[in-house]
This record gives C-alpha cells, sequence and structure tokens, in this order.
C-alpha cells in the first residue's frame, strides 16, 4: 500500500545499488526499430514526414529570424519531450518529464539564452516590448511591471505546464486502478476500458505537450529579434 500518492513518481529504480532512473532519458534508443537506421524504409519516412511538416511550421514563426539549421533545436526538443512523455507510459520505467528538475533544465536554459542574446544585440526591440502600442502614459509604469513579471515566469510556466499535465494522468490512472481490488467481474472490465481510454489521452497529452513546448520556444526565441 502506498503511502503516499505521489510515491509513484518517486526515483525508486536501481541496479547493484546504482541509481539508474535519469537512464530513461536516453532508453528511448532502443525502442526505434533497426530498421530505421537503413535508408529508405517506412519508418525513416514516417519520421522524416512528421519533421518536416514542424520545420516548415516552425520556420512560419520564426518569420525575418530564420536562418538555415535554426530550426533544429526546436525539432529536437520536441523529439526529446515527446520520447521521454512516451516512455513514462510504460509500467516501470521513470518518468523524467513529471519533475521539475528535469522541465526545468530544459525550458530556464533555452530562455536565458533568448534573453541574454535580445538584450546584448536588440535592447532597444526589447524595450519596446515592455510598452505596448498606444499605452497611456498613466500605465507605462505599470505595464512595464507587468510585462517584466510575466517575461520572467515563462521559464516556470512552460516547465510546470509539462510537469502539471505529465503527472495529472498518472495520478488519475493510479487511483482507478487501485480501486479494482473491491470491484466485482463486471466492474472491471469497465474499469480496464476507462483505463485503456485514459491510455489513449495520455497518449495524445504526451504529444501535444511536447509539441506546445516546442512551439512557445520558438515563440520566445522569435521576440527577441
Amino acid at each position: 500500500m502506498m503511502s503516499n500518492l505521489f510515491s509513484i513518481f518517486d526515483p525508486s529504480t536501481n541496479l547493484f545499488n546504482l541509481s539508474l532512473n535519469w537512464i530513461s532519458t536516453i532508453i528511448g534508443l532502443l525502442f526505434i526499430p533497426y530498421s530505421f537506421w537503413m535508408i529508405p524504409n517506412r519508418y525513416y519516412y514516417f519520421w522524416n514526414l512528421i519533421l518536416n511538416k514542424l520545420h516548415n511550421e516552425f520556420k512560419t514563426l520564426l518569420k525575418n529570424n530564420y536562418f538555415q539549421g535554426s530550426t533544429f533545436i526546436f525539432i529536437s526538443l520536441f523529439s526529446f519531450v515527446m520520447f521521454n512523455n512516451f516512455l513514462g507510459l510504460f509500467p516501470y520505467i521513470f518518468t523524467s518529464t513529471s519533475h521539475l528538475v528535469m522541465t526545468l533544465s530544459l525550458s530556464l536554459p533555452l530562455w536565458l539564452s533568448f534573453m541574454m542574446y535580445g538584450w546584448l544585440n536588440n535592447y532597444q526591440h526589447m524595450f519596446s516590448h515592455m510598452i505596448p502600442q498606444g499605452t497611456p502614459s498613466i500605465l507605462m509604469p505599470f505595464m512595464v511591471m507587468i510585462e517584466t513579471i510575466s517575461n520572467i515566469i515563462r521559464p516556470g510556466t512552460l516547465a510546470v505546464r509539462l510537469t502539471a499535465n505529465m503527472i495529472a494522468g498518472h495520478l488519475l490512472m493510479t487511483l482507478l486502478s487501485n480501486t479494482g481490488n473491491n470491484m466485482n467481474l463486471i466492474m472491471i472490465f469497465f474499469l480496464i476500458l476507462v483505463q485503456i481510454l485514459l491510455l489513449i489521452l495520455e497518449s495524445s497529452v504526451a504529444i501535444i505537450q511536447s509539441y506546445v513546448i516546442a512551439i512557445l520556444s520558438t515563440l520566445y526565441s522569435s521576440e527577441v529579434n
């Protein structure tokens, strides 16, 4: 019996007393079939189609800031987060994206690099973002304060959004599964059906959240220039 519901997210996997939890961030490579590396094949064409769609969308969002290879970091971010989100749906695999240590490590360096680049190279454009066009003079100090706070909390909102969404689905599935011991046979079949539907929902959330964090990172980078 769990002493705490959130203990399902505790790092507990070890081998010979060596903590192997964070190895789950790269274990996704083991799920890629060998034939993926043989060009051409179905897996390669399918994944390449997805990456091309993402490249075109990120290129549109970057607008005048686009240069060759500038979308690579955001496509890599999408792929990395999506693989880790999906791995968290497998039993006995540590869900790294449900921890703020992981999500903040992704969002904070990106945001800091955008801010440093913008303030060092284009500070006039950054100052103009503080006060929207047409703001009355009396509201300008408040607008600067509000815009500054909203800019500072951006990496936190990126990290918390991903973490909260991954935690919520796992907690719901865990709560439902713990009620199965007291159910009759018909209710257990119904519970299994609900769990399957929840698993499908969580799979879509895994894709959507990785897409959201990549899109927002692209939008933040397009604002600094």
